[in-house]
């Protein structure tokens, strides 16, 4: 068991850098495609930002932790199982440029996983209405809050002779101001998914004995994931800020201030939600605040059918992991006894 439990807390740290790599990207999208802010130094800032926010609050890392699946039905080949299908799909998808929720992920590779060794009485009704509160609010509210500031901003520019592109350097210097925001929103909800997974591995492997989240474990978390974020991410920015819209640094501005407000109240109330959604979603309407055609809508239902193929995907690999896990880890301690 001391074997399996540091194969999970590896697995975790794994995740957590595809997290980094794959998701982390899209809070810096918007200020390096509006090439206000460089790569590189986006990818520092970023990385800052997202250990901080990683390092804020716990109340995401307890709904991951003990509010998805009952973590008495839960054993260590089911978090390796869920772990393993994030690594799998997250890769994947990367490697076509399509900017996936690890949120999404994780919970369907739990669900998938715990649905193989319990049954549904593995799943716990609270959790997963916070699920679909967070699928609601970043698909909804991200478009819809992006495009009212959008509005907002580009209406006041026309009236007062004052427009938004005449103001670039303005919006380049606030735009720098909310990618930082951004990042920390994302630590803050995404980071502390993966803290709340490695913790609960230490409660089932006997290191702890009940949920508490050490700041040791929150630290290694954000650690890992600030290298993934530094890895890059090309295709993905490139997907989100050039491929699907062409967008000025008002507009970037617009909807990294709204997206971050959502995902904001969403942590505090310790609901996952899903970075990507939101900022792709809030992309979407500080573009189509302009007009609708500047959304191009090809791209876009690529991004959105990745989304949907997550669940499914993530679960079905989740299930067919866990199920080969429990059936193996008894040969497999009987090879080991052997020696």
């Amino acid at each position: 068991m001391d074997i399996l439990l540091i194969l999970v807390l590896g697995l975790t740290l794994a995740a957590e850098l595809v997290n980094g790599w794959t998701d982390a990207p899209n809070a810096i999208a918007t200020v390096v495609s509006t090439r206000v802010m460089s790569l590189r130094a986006a990818v520092i800032m970023a990385v800052c930002m997202n250990t901080l926010g990683a390092l804020t609050g716990t109340a995401v890392a307890e709904t991951i932790g003990t509010g998805i699946v009952d973590p008495t039905l839960i054993t260590l080949p089911v978090i390796a199982a869920a772990l393993i299908s994030i690594i799998v799909w997250g890769t994947v998808a990367a490697r076509f440029g399509l900017p996936t929720s690890e949120t999404h992920a994780l919970v369907a590779g739990l669900a998938g996983a715990g649905l193989a060794v319990a049954g549904p009485e593995a799943l716990l009704l609270s959790g997963w209405i916070k699920v679909a509160i967070g699928l609601l609010a970043s698909s909804f509210l991200g478009f819809g809050m992006s495009y009212l500031v959008g509005k907002a901003i580009y209406l006041i520019g026309l009236r007062s002779n004052w427009l938004p592109g005449q103001a670039r350097r303005t919006f380049d210097r606030l735009q720098i101001l909310s990618a930082g925001l951004m990042a920390y929103n994302h630590g803050m909800n995404d980071g502390q998914k993966f803290i709340g997974v490695f913790t609960i591995a230490l409660v089932i492997g006997g290191v702890l004995p009940s949920f508490q989240v050490l700041w040791w474990v929150a630290l290694l978390c954000a650690f890992v994931m600030g290298i993934g974020t530094s890895l890059g991410g090309k295709s993905i920015i490139s997907m989100l800020g050039e491929k699907m819209t062409n967008i000025a640094s008002w507009q970037g501005f617009s909807a990294e201030v709204s997206s971050s407000a959502v995902i904001f109240a969403s942590s505090l109330a310790g609901v996952p939600i899903s970075s990507t959604h939101t900022i792709s979603t809030s992309i979407m309407g500080v573009a189509a605040a302009r007009k609708m055609s500047a959304v191009r809508w090809f791209h876009a239902k690529k991004i959105v059918f990745a989304w949907g193929a997550t669940f499914p995907i993530c679960g079905m690999i989740g299930y067919a992991t866990a199920w080969m896990l429990v059936k193996a880890l008894p040969v497999i301690q009987n090879l080991l006894s052997v020696f």
